[in-house]
């Protein structure tokens, strides 16, 4: 069966030439590629245009689509059976297309989950993975839902399942993969098929991320009852211990620093392994950035949620269409 990968991108400039790369030198070479532009107003263009000579490169441009718009025109332009997905700013495993659709191919699924891993580039990325990214033992393959920077499924189901909600423009990959589960069950987890991204350089871009990513939630309508802890741990919780030190002074300590702890339990242990060999005093300050960097991902949640479920409100007689 033809394979089409797909994409959507906008203003990545040079940013682009590590995932076209990284495609060409795919052991399972793709029947085509298709990736739809949402209107870029820099040099992307014209490096896609040069990297023509060497895959099997269509770009339609529609400017001002998001995401799920720009996934859903690549796949109606696609001619491939088989549709795998994924994103700008990630460099894709040489095994990346030949592990991700061989189920498919085998007609033992209609979707395959594959695999991402980051790609830092600096100290502070390498503290941001470990902090807000899990390692291939942390999931559990029977409920992993893929990011579509790394996913494989059928045209029909994409179909079947009426494409990417053109009306969410963050979390809408989730959206999609309840929709196939619904539909088809687990999907196979081919842990193999990695796509290596950068994670976020600054605590401005990650905030604007995860506050971008809440916002989707709310809309969506994902993950209210771990929103709704998050609110409670922070209102409550939190004022309480702050008053407990006040007035208990060490026990209120022991109660901030042991929830602290537990917070940062995991990543610590992520990035225990990242940095060995990693100068101590280097070492202690990327174990310190991990509760701050917690802290700025919480805040932007609790401030994104409410703008996406304000939005959800106001358009509830569209969603209904839906």
């Amino acid at each position: 069966m033809k394979i089409s990968v797909i994409a959507t991108i906008k203003n990545e400039g040079e940013a682009i030439r590590p995932l076209l790369d990284s495609l060409i030198q795919q052991t399972h070479f793709p029947d085509e590629v298709v990736i739809c532009d949402g209107g870029s107003t820099d040099n992307t263009l014209e490096i896609l245009e040069e990297y023509k000579q060497w895959l099997p490169l269509r770009v339609i441009v529609v400017p001002g689509s998001n995401i799920s718009q720009g996934r859903n025109r690549a796949i109606a332009h696609a001619t491939g059976d088989i549709i795998a997905s994924t994103d700008a700013g990630v460099v894709l495993a040489p095994y990346w297309l030949e592990e991700l659709t061989r189920p498919i191919l085998e007609d033992k699924a209609t979707v395959c989950s594959g695999w991402f891993e980051p790609d830092p580039y600096t100290d502070f990325e390498v503290v941001m993975g470990a902090t807000v990214l899990p390692t291939r033992h942390d999931v559990d393959p029977d409920s992993f839902l893929p990011s579509s920077r790394s996913v494989a499924f059928s045209r029909a189901a994409w179909a079947a399942v009426g494409g990417y909600p053109e009306w969410l423009d963050y979390s809408e990959d989730l959206v999609f993969d309840f929709a196939l589960r619904e539909k088809y069950g687990v999907f196979p987890f081919v842990e193999t098929a990695v796509a290596y991204f950068r994670p976020r350089g600054s605590l401005r871009s990650f905030f604007k991320q995860y506050y971008t990513y809440a916002r989707g939630d709310g809309k969506a309508n994902l993950w209210p009852v771990r929103h709704l802890l998050r609110y409670v741990t922070y209102l409550v919780g939190l004022p309480m211990v702050l008053w407990m030190i006040w007035r208990e002074k060490w026990m209120g300590w022991v109660l901030l620093l042991t929830g602290v702890s537990a917070y940062s339990r995991r990543p610590a242990q992520r990035l225990w392994i990242n940095t060995w060999g990693w100068r101590p005093p280097l070492r202690l300050r990327a174990f310190a950035l991990i509760p701050i960097i917690r802290l700025v991902g919480d805040v932007a949640k609790m401030l994104g949620y409410p703008v996406g479920l304000l939005w959800r409100w106001r358009n509830r007689r569209l969603l209904t269409q839906v």
